[in-house]
């Protein structure tokens, strides 16, 4: 696939090209994924509490909806930018194509430290984004859902703006609201617990048997919402949860953290506590001998530069894009087994779904179905990436990407190639 820059966006489009020889893709595909389909940049203004006013940038992306209404996150945080922001979307795209959703992929973001707003601030700064965009989105268009520093109560925030703005409740417009507004039952676990179906399916990979006779270890780096859970899952199918990560702190206990009291002190206090364990420099917990590492924070955790000093024999991507481009080979080689994001992630987006059809259909589905439906999603593509990887002896995530380029080709060809108009 050519992409001329070499950015965040363009290593993402690097990986179209081992996809692109094992799956059945027109010309007509790659060129139409060459570029987003529509990008959005806004100027989002803030009345702050002392009286002043705040302008930040914020951003839109709508990648690709050949499959369907585009859907995507959005994300708080000062490193926002066009590119990035690209790059997010293009994944979008190929996470839904790859759990055969009827999506195309989005995403959205405003470059701002949430950390330095009040609460009042923040519902502002919502609403007045909600306002720049609005033409933008919508239920048959284009489905924002919560990223990186937002919650429940923003997509309520944005549901509630938008609705005003229509003229009408329209909760299928967001994901990830409150369940009292429409949200789904399961959508606040659905990231961890769609990362732990995909890897009970895959396996722990290359490293069978654990590194001692207590049962495998596993690192956690990013303790957010999705970090936290996924570590309790793990804890409890029998996993020492030895080391864990936020953005204030690392902690490491070769016996096993406390799983339990991590989350409970980071609920309270929004920081991993110092006391849970000797701390390390937050760099060391990648590199660590664990059977598992899951990095769950941000992008290019994981470079060119640290790929070859990784230890642990499979790596679950939670957090979005955290291997760079030039990091895949060095693994390979080294013979760590990587499930990607792109597949480990998608439970998010998958529960994402049944909340936005269970809101067109005026349905409300209970937790148990909610999980019976994401666990059978999850098993059935973990299971034919797999496939896809084995037949062709490729890695996970050239498997993962060709399954959801082949789906989109066969949408766009369905409308007629260059080679049925003649060319």
């Amino acid at each position: 696939m050519p992409v001329e820059r070499t950015s965040l966006f363009a290593g993402a489009g690097a990986r179209l090209e081992a996809a692109a020889e094992i799956a059945a893709v027109s010309g007509d595909t790659l060129e139409r994924l060459r570029l987003p389909q529509s990008v959005l940049k806004v100027s989002v203004p803030v009345r702050m509490d002392d009286g002043s006013l705040r302008t930040f940038p914020g951003y839109r992306v709508r990648y690709d909806d050949t499959l369907g209404p585009t859907k995507g996150g959005v994300r708080y945080h000062p490193s926002v930018n066009a590119d990035e922001v690209q790059a997010l979307a293009f994944w979008m795209t190929f996470k839904c194509a790859a759990l055969d959703l009827p999506f195309g992929g989005a995403k959205g973001g405003i470059a701002v430290d949430v950390k330095e707003l009040s609460l009042a601030e923040k519902e502002r700064l919502t609403r007045s984004y909600v306002s720049r965009i609005a033409d933008f989105i919508g239920p048959d268009v284009d489905i924002p859902a919560p990223d990186v520093y937002t919650d429940a109560m923003v997509m309520g925030w944005m549901l509630d703006e938008y609705s005003k703005i229509a003229r009408g409740f329209t909760p299928a417009v967001v994901t990830g609201k409150p369940v009292p507004l429409g949200g789904s039952l399961g959508r606040d676990t659905a990231t961890a617990d769609g990362a732990f179906y995909a890897l009970g399916t895959i396996g722990r990979g290359a490293r069978e048997d654990p590194r001692d006779g207590e049962g495998p270890t596993a690192a956690i780096q990013g303790f957010g919402n999705a970090g936290a859970r996924l570590a309790e899952l793990l804890a409890g199918a029998g996993y020492r949860v030895v080391a864990a990560s936020d953005s204030t702190r690392a902690v490491h206990d070769p016996g096993g953290l406390d799983v339990a009291a991590l989350r409970e002190a980071k609920d309270s206090d929004g920081e991993l506590p110092a006391s849970a364990g000797e701390e390390l420099d937050p760099e060391e917990l990648i590199t660590m001998d664990v059977d598992l590492l899951v990095p769950a924070a941000l992008e290019d955790a994981i470079t060119e530069e640290n790929a070859g000093e990784i230890r642990a024999g499979t790596i679950l991507e939670v957090a979005n894009g955290p291997t760079a481009v030039p990091a895949d080979a060095v693994l390979e080689e080294a013979g760590v087994r990587v499930i990607p994001d792109i597949l480990a992630n998608a439970g998010g987006v998958t529960v994402s779904y049944f909340e936005w059809a269970q809101n067109r259909a005026g349905l409300r589905w209970s937790a148990e179905e909610v999980r019976d439906r994401l666990r059978a999603r999850m098993t059935g593509e973990s299971a034919r990436v797999a496939e896809l990887a084995a037949e062709h002896d490729v890695t996970l995530r050239t498997a993962a990407y060709a399954l959801a380029l082949g789906r989109i080709s066969a949408a766009n060809d369905a409308l007629g190639t260059a080679k049925a108009f003649g060319a």
